[in-house]
């Protein structure tokens, strides 16, 4: 099961209370306060790593607590500090306050870790308080409670290359081809009903990612279909392959989807909608006498762009098109603009006090 959003609460280990006592020993006629400090409570980290792909486990677990700080003794014996915990999320999430919708932090690559709550600080014992005017002291402070969030998980895939058009143009099976990805295909609309991922290789040394996009349909950013929810993953892929069926026996006009898909990812939104893209002709084995497949040419020759034809069953244009994706990718930056990320301080290693 794929999940791409989830709401977790976190909570900083609550500090220990400091202590009051009175060092009572023999032959220790004037012993004076004693009382040891409470521990800090414990801090919440998001870590982001690689080896998780989905958000599920916050389904079933939204809650996270750090371990709270022991409380201060006698004789001056400080207590422990609570130990941290650290939550793995996805690459790609994204961290919001829930209550503010303010995006804290974007993970964009694996081993980042963001302070999500911080600890209370333990309370101060009757011995830090002692001085001359005032050598019995019966104060001490309690602990201070840790940080309280609630939190909304956006997760968007990492993927260099994402293929959208309309359902059953050949997405899912392009990706099977070219990838070991495993990706449901059937001759129905809307297979495909989560996102999927292939590493796409065209030597040893050379490789991209790709992802397949559930299709989109006219009128999807109004809630059509599977509406615009999954497009949030192409937001941040470097290039976009367009797949147009130009297949004999459909009534569909190539060219009419081709403005259409365009339409709905301006829709969602310019930025997606304004990124690179390669055109692709999928399906020209069943082409038939070639009328679509000729007019989605023509067309593309009137706006300087080329087509590239392909087959994903019997394999044709698949190595020009990974040649040209690999070209294309080339010309483009390869490391994704992270959003705009704020508490800064809370990024990596554990905070001093």
């Amino acid at each position: 099961m794929f999940i791409d959003e989830a709401k977790i609460r976190v909570m900083g280990g609550h500090g220990g209370n400091g202590c009051v006592a009175f060092r009572r020993e023999k032959y220790v006629p004037r012993g004076g306060p004693s009382g040891g400090d409470g521990g800090d409570g414990g801090n919440i980290y998001l870590e982001s790593s690689e080896h998780l792909n989905t958000l599920l486990k916050f389904r079933y677990n939204p809650e996270y607590t750090a371990e709270r700080g022991r409380h201060g003794e006698g004789s001056n014996r400080h207590g422990k500090s609570g130990g941290d915990l650290i939550v793995q999320v996805p690459v790609g999430t994204l961290i919001y306050n829930n209550q503010t919708d303010e995006c804290l932090w974007d993970f964009t690559a694996p081993g980042q870790r963001f302070l999500a709550a911080r600890g209370g600080r333990g309370g101060r014992g009757n011995a830090r308080f002692a001085t001359s005017v005032n050598q019995a002291p019966r104060r001490a402070d309690p602990g201070q409670p840790g940080e309280e969030l609630e939190l909304r998980l956006e997760l968007k895939l990492l993927a260099d290359v994402g293929l959208v058009g309309f359902p059953n143009v050949g997405k899912s099976t392009l990706l099977a081809r070219l990838s070991a990805a495993r990706p449901r295909i059937a001759d129905y609309p809307f297979t495909t009903l989560e996102p999927y991922l292939g590493v796409v290789g065209l030597d040893g040394e050379r490789s991209f990612v790709m992802a397949d996009i559930p299709g989109l349909i006219e009128g999807a950013h109004e809630g059509r279909g599977l509406g615009t929810r999954f497009l949030r993953h192409i937001e941040r892929t470097r290039l976009l392959l367009h797949l147009i069926d130009v297949a004999e026996g459909s009534e569909r006009d190539p060219v009419e989807d081709y403005h259409v898909i365009l339409s709905e990812l301006e829709s969602f939104s310019p930025e997606v909608a304004h990124k690179p893209m390669l055109r692709v002709a999928s399906r020209v084995d069943a082409a038939g006498n070639g009328e679509k497949l000729g007019a989605l040419r023509w067309f593309c020759q009137q706006q300087g762009e080329p087509l590239y034809e392909i087959s994903a069953v019997t394999g044709e244009g698949l190595e020009g098109l990974k040649n040209a994706v690999w070209a294309a990718l080339g010309s483009l930056s390869r490391v994704p603009v992270p959003a705009q990320n704020s508490r800064k301080a809370h990024l990596e290693g554990p905070i001093s006090r």
